[in-house]
């Protein structure tokens, strides 16, 4: 071991966690509250530590070495580490002062957000919290902290994510009450491509195991309009003959609010699982974990989580 790795101590551990993610000296100098002169000793130490230059220069900026890039995930989880053995052993929520943003699907907005506002104005009024439409495949956002908790549909837990599956459910077409399909009990593959579809993007991926099923045979669904919100699908479905591929849970309180109609699918079946996620740098947190809890709680308690037909959520 390099004796001037073996000195380092946890100040430097943080200049060098700023350093790979801002990758400017006068930026991360204001950050950290130091003049660029010192930090740019700082960074000579931390070369000589790590016998790398782990900042490269590309013109007027910087670039991260090949070992730089590979420190940056290990590093951060050092940190979270650390910071985890600082929090008291007994989380208070009650005391809690702290801003979470969670991400998910205006739906789970609609159905379970004023619930969960509700609850932390009683167990945590000093935790606020901000909303934003989640996406399929937005995990670097979690990796980078900019979303601390989201749900959403996928199969297989990403990588560097840990997860707390809520349920499981099957993919069925909704569709306006007086819709020529509802005469259907069961849509064929002739059926459902024989009208134009909606899309929903915000909340997760809800039907592309469809398209890989149809391009698999050469065929593709006529999708007519793509959107990430589940109200303005509604609207959009309730006036027109496009068809919206939901999961059953999602259909069957959308067809009771707003008067429409589903029907499952005959010729593919596939269960979609339903997770709250995080980025595995917040496991060890005692305010993430209380949230991730509550949030799972929440949802259990709502309207969103309990529903009759197909299979319940746990």
């Amino acid at each position: 071991m390099h004796p001037v790795f073996a000195s380092l101590s946890l100040s430097h551990l943080r200049t060098l966690d700023c350093l790979l993610e801002l990758k400017n000296l006068s930026h991360a100098g204001a950050r950290l509250g130091v003049s660029q002169s010192a930090l740019s000793r700082q960074l000579a130490s931390l070369r000589e530590a790590f016998d790398d230059p782990l900042l490269v220069r590309q013109g007027r900026g910087y670039v991260l070495s090949e070992h730089a890039e590979a420190l940056v995930e290990p590093l951060r989880q050092v940190l979270e580490a650390l910071q985890a053995l600082r929090e008291p052993a007994a989380f208070d929520p009650a005391r809690c002062e702290r801003r979470f943003c969670l991400a998910a699907s205006d739906y789970v907005a609609e159905h379970m957000l004023p619930l969960l506002v509700a609850a932390l104005e009683v167990e945590a009024p000093g935790v606020s919290l901000d909303f934003r439409t989640w996406q399929a495949g937005q995990y670097a956002q979690l990796a980078s902290g900019e979303i601390d908790l989201a749900t959403t549909l996928f199969d297989e837990s990403p990588a560097n994510l840990h997860g707390r599956l809520l349920g499981e459910d099957r993919a069925v077409c909704l569709m306006r009450a007086d819709h020529p399909l509802t005469a259907r009990e069961l849509l064929s593959q002739d059926d459902y491509l024989a009208f134009k579809h909606v899309r929903i993007s915000g909340g997760g991926d809800k039907d592309s195991f469809i398209d890989r099923h149809l391009r698999a045979q050469g065929l593709q669904r006529r999708i007519s309009l793509e959107l990430p919100f589940f109200s303005a699908t509604v609207q959009v479905v309730g006036n027109s003959q496009a068809l919206v591929t939901v999961p059953e849970h999602i259909a069957r309180q959308l067809a009771r609010l707003h008067g429409l109609a589903w029907r499952p699918l005959a010729f593919v079946e596939h269960s979609q699982r339903y997770w709250v996620v995080w980025h595995q740098r917040l496991q060890a947190s005692a305010e993430h974990r209380w949230l991730r809890n509550r949030v799972y709680e929440v949802w259990r308690q709502s309207q969103f989580g309990v529903y009759g037909g197909h299979a319940p959520l746990p």
